[in-house]
């Protein structure tokens, strides 16, 4: 049985750390632009916010849910970029608070679905645990975003371990909006932690291999950094082809960021 309660401190650690950086930060600066085109840090926090209130409101009130996905299905390919546009213009003191009000209350409405529950999604619907676990990806991924138009340097944590599970998890589904063929053959994911331990996934057997830095994965599954600036390894043409196409995230394929783009 997946901890829900555990994901959800890590969640909260995770907004925490972002949140550090952000909290001293001036409301000028909230206009920056980020490596997202047409993103500046308020179309980030913005984004991480109506993320966190739609994942509450499929965790409180399914049919509303299901009315707001309705009526967001003309502008499906633009619906969450008019939403985080929108809601950018909020003044970022008070853009802050709303985003620290949203997850927290997204916090208190998951530990509250009964086990086996599914929720409600844009995709497949999802159980508490992988809720919680997209929302630590995307607000790791989004802060990148933030750190890299600051110039500021995270420290890794033992919560990659959450984000490389869903990128190794997502492989078959990079392949698909790619419209590639799956490889039929699992993969040996071997990455080292920032503890220097090593977290792996797949047969030990396997051919097709990615090896090095956890961190190094996550930022390539999030397409926050070009293949040709991280530390991976693949053996077999398979791996390689799926480092280029890597995605942890949902949606239609990305096109990341270019070679040697770090802000």
């Amino acid at each position: 049985m997946v901890d829900v309660a555990a994901l959800l401190e890590d969640f909260a650690a995770e907004c925490a750390d972002l949140d550090r950086i952000l909290g001293p930060l001036p409301a000028a600066e909230w206009s920056r632009a980020t490596p997202a085109p047409g993103w500046t840090i308020s179309h980030q926090i913005a984004h991480l916010t109506w993320t966190d209130d739609v994942a509450t409101l499929s965790a409180t009130d399914d049919a509303a849910f299901a009315e707001l996905v309705r009526a967001a299905l003309p502008r499906a390919a633009t619906f969450v970029d008019e939403a985080a546009a929108e809601a950018a213009t909020t003044p970022p003191g008070e853009l802050l608070e709303r985003w620290r009000r949203g997850r927290a209350a997204l916090a208190e409405a998951l530990l509250a679905v009964p086990a086996g529950t599914k929720l409600s999604w844009f995709g497949p619907p999802m159980s508490p645990a992988s809720m919680v676990t997209a929302r630590l990806m995307e607000t790791w991924a989004h802060g990148q975003d933030v750190a890299d138009a600051l110039g500021v340097t995270r420290t890794p944590t033992a919560r990659l371990r959450t984000i490389a599970h869903i990128g190794v998890r997502t492989r078959n589904f990079a392949y698909a909006v790619h419209d590639r063929p799956v490889p039929a053959e699992e993969f040996r994911v071997e990455l080292t932690a920032p503890d220097g331990t090593v977290w792996s996934w797949g047969p030990e057997s396997a051919s097709q291999r990615v090896t090095g830095p956890a961190v190094d994965f996550c930022l390539r599954v999030t397409q926050r950094r070009h293949l040709d600036d991280l530390a991976l390894e693949a053996s077999g043409a398979d791996a390689r082809e799926w480092l280029t196409i890597a995605q942890a995230f949902a949606g239609p394929a990305g096109s990341g960021r270019a070679a040697g783009q770090f802000a």
